[in-house]
């Protein structure tokens, strides 16, 4: 699958997202892994819990992988996230774009990413040593 959630505990198998998108035309792979970090807008973040509206968040990266195959002349490209409680230095997403160059592969995954974080109905609250804050883009909110 392609596009898929996972529900903490389950991680990314990374060798099968690999295998997913590589074809025997397949010369460039481009993976972004997002990880929780222990700093976030100066604070220590003791773990991370994402909410997920599962049948929209679905939908839509659907929609971001089907726009990165038209946009990009790129072959194949897999967008998976996770949800739930996350601790510090577990992963959280994980894109995969192949193409026959390594251009077009990175071109695709940095504007997945960036869709993914705009438009996907995942939610991210930090819990901080000073207290919750729910992250909206590049904004924080006190929880």
């Amino acid at each position: 699958m392609l596009t898929k959630l996972f529900k903490k505990p389950e991680d990314f198998d990374i060798n099968e997202a690999i295998n997913l998108v590589s074809s025997r035309t397949t010369g460039g792979i481009v993976i972004f892994l997002g990880k929780v970090r222990e700093e976030s807008h100066g604070r220590r973040v003791k773990k991370l819990i994402y909410e997920a509206y599962e049948e929209m968040a679905m939908k839509e990266m659907k929609r971001i992988r089907e726009e990165a195959l038209q946009k990009f002349p790129i072959e194949e490209i897999l967008i998976w996230h996770r949800y739930g409680e996350l601790e510090v230095e577990e992963n959280t997403i994980l894109i995969v774009a192949a193409g026959k160059h390594r251009k077009e592969s990175f071109e695709a995954c940095i504007w997945a990413v960036d869709e993914v974080k705009k438009r996907v109905p995942i939610w991210k609250k930090e819990i901080t040593d000073e207290g919750e804050f729910w992250i909206e883009g590049n904004k924080v909110r006190k929880a």
